[in-house]
């Protein structure tokens, strides 16, 4: 058994049929994968779920936006610290350094990233986790 089965990934995407794509490949990779449509949800599924790995789109309906629920994150010690994967159509420079300063640990522009690539990376990214 890997370092990545029976590990949580929150899968946080307003996009119906990436969201699924994700879930599917994740699961299929021994990942238990939670989702959520809003930064509320979200929000909501780090503190009961408490999940071992983030995928955060930073456009999310609601409340609240990829960008608040990182500082949210940041400002609550129930939380914990999880690691934060940023996967987004925002590609400018300011905006991947305003998430890396509120502790995401990657930055992928959906244009510019296979499926193949971020599974792969999330998948390393849990293997990494102890």
């Amino acid at each position: 058994m890997s370092e990545v089965n029976k590990k949580k990934v929150l899968v946080a995407e307003d996009d119906p049929s990436l969201s699924q794509i994700l879930s599917s490949r994740l699961t299929r990779a021994g990942v238990e994968v939670v989702k959520a449509k809003t930064g509320e949800e979200a929000l909501t599924a780090i503190r009961d779920v408490k999940p071992d790995l983030i995928l955060l789109d930073l456009i999310l309906p609601g409340k609240y936006d990829g960008f608040e629920v990182l500082q949210k994150i940041q400002e609550d010690p129930t939380i914990g610290s999880r690691p934060v994967i940023i996967i987004s159509n925002l590609g400018q420079e300011s905006d991947i350094q305003k998430v890396k300063q509120l502790g995401a640990v990657e930055y992928f522009i959906k244009a510019q990233t296979s499926i193949d690539d971020l599974v792969n990376k999330i998948k390393a990214a849990l293997s990494a986790l102890k």
